[in-house]
């Protein structure tokens, strides 16, 4: 059994995350993404999901920088 260290920088980001998530597997073709068991996908799928969270994360940081000029 493994354990899940990862721990949000921010306290409280948790929810939000998750709820990242289920929206990028929804674009990418995965609208389930919440009930399918994570084991029964590639490891490709799990991490196209992982990658388009940290690309959107960082248009969004990106966006905002771009802002506070």
């Amino acid at each position: 059994m493994s354990r899940n260290t990862n721990k949000p920088a921010v306290q409280g980001a948790k929810p939000g995350l998750n709820n990242l998530k289920y929206e990028m597997a929804s674009e990418l073709g995965l609208g389930n993404y919440a009930s399918i068991d994570k084991g029964s996908l590639s490891s490709r799928q799990n991490g196209y999901i992982g990658g388009y969270m940290v690309r959107k994360m960082i248009q969004f940081a990106e966006e905002n920088l771009k802002g506070t000029t």
